[in-house]
């Protein structure tokens, strides 16, 4: 099985999910620093509807300015193209796999889609 992880390699969280992705037999992990290569809007998009969420519950408040530019009460495309070009305002970590999307906080939510 595949399985991508926008990770960012200074949140525990984060590291958990990843360390339960490689230790579980059979799963090939593709990890994407998304710090360093951010989705774009269009995957942003995609992947939370995959995960049965909005834009804005995949919203990281916590040491951002999300919440003093209204970022929770806009729309999805604003939120989107916010998380785009300001990465550190996406929830980690998001995990891919052919069972489907979890925002994986927290990090057991990955057994899901394994």
């Amino acid at each position: 099985m595949n399985a991508t992880i926008w990770h960012n390699p200074a949140c525990g969280t984060s590291r958990k999910t990843l360390a339960i992705l490689s230790e579980t037999p059979g799963v090939d992990v593709t990890v994407v620093e998304y710090l360093k290569t951010p989705p774009s809007a269009e995957k942003l998009g995609q992947l939370y509807r995959d995960a049965g969420i909005t834009p804005q519950q995949g919203l990281r408040l916590r040491g951002t300015d999300a919440a003093e530019r209204g970022l929770p009460d806009a729309d999805d495309e604003t939120v989107l193209e916010a998380m785009a070009a300001q990465p550190a305002l996406i929830e980690r970590p998001l995990v891919e796999t052919g069972k489907g999307v979890r925002l994986c906080r927290p990090q057991d939510l990955v057994q899901e889609i394994l």
